[in-house]
C-alpha cells in the first residue's frame, strides 16, 4: 500500500471507505449478483440479483483502500497475495461477472481518468532496448520449464490457436493455427525462413518438417532455447533448422520468408519504425512477411497494470492505427491482414482448465502463490479477449504489389495441400513406430 493510499485510509476511516466501495460496486455491477463482504463482516452487495451470487472477501481493513482507489492493479495483487477470497464461484466467475457490466474492463470515474493517463505516457515511456527486451522475457519465459508443460499443448504453442470450429481440441487448433500461418507465407522447398520469437521451436520444426525450408529462429529466452535445440535434434532437423539466442535487430541475413508469432507485443511503440526496418532490410524483393500480434479493437490504451508490472513487464497492445504507419514508413505493403476475435478466448479458456487441472503439480514447483497468480493471469487475460476489446491481427507484408494471388482463395488451397502433407506424414511416422516397435 502506498504512503498516499495509507493517508487517505487514515483520513476517511473504514466508514467512508466503506461508503465508497459500495457506491463504486453499485454503479460498476447492474446485472448478476455480486456480495463483497467487507474484513469485519458487513456485506455490500450489487447488481440484480439474477444468478448465483459471487462472494468477494477482504481480508484486511488496507484492501479496501487498495481496492476502491487502483482497483486495476489491487484485484490481481490482493488476489495473487490471499488477501481476496472468492467464493460461490471462480476467480473467473468474478472477473466473466466484471466483464459482462464494465464496458471495455474501465472502472468508472477516476479510475477512467487514471487509465486515460497512463495510455497518454504509455506510449512514449522508455523503449525496449536490447538489455531491457532480455530481462522482460526473461520474468516470463525463464520460469522453472516443467510450468508450461502443465498447461500448453505438447508442441508448446503459447499463442493465440486458430480454432475451426467451437468443438474443435487445443492440439488440432494449434496444428491449424501453423498451417494457416504456412498457407499464407506461400513457403516454397528449400525457401530461407526466419522465424522472429521462436519459443520453442514449433513453428520452426512444422515449416522445415513439413514444406523442407531451411528456418532460422531467434529468441532471447535460454529456456526455450534449449528446448528448441533439442527438439530438432530429436526430429533430425539440425541440418534444416538452426535457433540463435539473438535480438530480433542484430540479424543481418536476407530471408524469402519472415513470420514472427506472439513476439510483437513486446516490441514497444516506440520501437515499431525499428522492427518494421529490420523487417523490410531482411525480407528479399519477392519475399512475404507474416506478422501474428496481439491487438485492440476500440483504439490505442495502456497495458493493463497488473499485467505490466507482474506478467508481461514492457508488454504493449497495439491498434491497427498504431502499427501501419511504422508499416508504411519502412517500404512494405499489406497485402493482408485478418482479424481472430474469440480465437484467443478460446486457446486460454483451454489453457485455464488444464493449469487447473494440474494445479497442484504447479503449486509443488512453484508455490500457491504462483498458481493464485497464474490463474489470475489466465482468467483475467481470457475476459479480455472476450469483454475488454483485445483481438488477434494476422498481417501479411510484401514489397511487390503481386508477390501474393489477387484473391484469398490461395489459403484455403494451401491449407487442403498441407493438410494431406500432415496425414502424410502421420502415416509414416506410424509405419517407423512399427518397425522399431519389432
Amino acid at each position: 500500500m502506498s504512503v498516499f493510499q495509507v493517508q487517505v485510509f487514515n483520513c476517511f476511516g473504514r466508514d467512508v471507505m466503506a461508503v465508497a466501495l459500495r457506491s463504486h460496486i453499485n454503479r460498476c455491477i447492474k446485472h448478476g449478483s455480486l456480495i463483497l463482504e467487507l474484513p469485519r463482516g458487513e456485506q455490500l452487495a450489487a447488481g440484480d440479483g439474477s444468478g448465483l451470487p459471487i462472494i468477494i472477501r477482504l481480508k484486511d481493513n488496507r484492501a479496501v483502500a487498495e481496492l476502491l482507489l487502483n482497483p486495476e492493479l489491487a484485484l490481481g495483487e490482493l488476489y495473487t497475495d490471499g488477501r481476496l477470497i472468492v467464493s460461490g464461484g471462480s476467480v473467473y466467475d468474478f472477473l466473466d461477472l466484471l466483464g459482462r457490466n464494465i464496458p471495455g474492463l474501465l472502472p468508472p470515474q477516476i479510475g477512467r481518468w487514471r487509465h486515460a493517463i497512463r495510455t497518454g505516457f504509455d506510449r512514449w515511456r522508455r523503449g525496449n532496448s536490447e538489455r531491457i527486451a532480455r530481462r522482460n522475457v526473461h520474468h516470463h519465459y525463464d520460469i522453472d520449464d516443467r510450468i508450461y508443460s502443465l498447461f500448453l499443448d505438447p508442441d508448446r504453442q503459447y499463442s493465440c490457436a486458430y480454432f475451426e470450429s467451437e468443438r474443435q481440441n487445443l492440439e488440432h487448433a494449434q496444428l491449424a493455427k501453423k498451417r494457416h500461418l504456412a498457407a499464407k507465407l506461400l513457403v516454397s522447398e528449400n525457401s530461407r525462413v526466419l522465424d522472429i520469437g521462436c519459443g520453442w521451436g514449433g513453428l520452426a520444426l512444422y515449416l522445415a518438417e513439413l514444406c523442407g525450408v531451411d528456418v532460422t529462429g531467434v529468441t532471447l529466452s535460454p529456456e526455450q532455447l534449449k528446448v528448441a535445440e533439442r527438439r530438432a535434434q530429436e526430429k533430425d532437423l539440425n541440418l534444416r533448422v538452426h535457433f540463435r539466442l539473438e535480438d530480433y535487430r542484430a540479424v543481418t541475413e536476407t530471408f524469402d520468408r519472415i513470420v514472427s508469432v506472439g513476439m510483437f507485443e513486446h516490441v514497444g511503440f516506440r520501437n515499431y519504425e525499428t522492427f518494421f526496418g529490420m523487417i523490410s532490410r531482411s525480407l528479399k524483393p519477392d519475399g512475404i512477411a507474416l506478422l501474428h500480434s496481439i491487438g485492440r479493437l476500440d483504439g490505442q490504451s495502456a497495458t493493463n497494470p497488473w499485467i505490466a508490472k507482474h506478467i508481461f513487464p514492457g508488454g504493449y497492445m497495439p491498434s491497427l492505427a498504431e502499427v501501419l504507419p511504422a508499416v508504411e514508413n519502412s517500404g512494405l505493403i499489406v497485402t493482408d491482414i485478418e482479424i481472430l476475435r474469440l480465437h484467443y478466448a478460446d486457446t486460454l479458456a483451454a489453457w485455464r482448465s488444464r493449469f487447473l487441472s494440474h494445479r497442484a503439480e504447479a503449486a509443488a514447483v512453484l508455490g500457491e502463490r504462483f498458481c493464485r497468480m497464474w490463474e489470475f493471469y489466465l482468467a483475467g487475460s481470457e475476459v479480455g479477449f472476450r469483454y475488454g476489446g483485445l483481438m488477434v491481427f494476422q498481417m501479411q507484408l510484401a514489397k511487390k504489389i503481386d508477390t501474393v494471388p489477387r484473391t484469398r482463395n490461395y489459403i484455403a488451397e494451401e491449407e487442403s495441400r498441407l493438410r494431406k502433407l500432415e496425414q502424410a506424414g502421420a502415416k509414416r511416422g506410424v509405419a517407423v513406430r512399427l518397425v522399431h516397435s519389432r
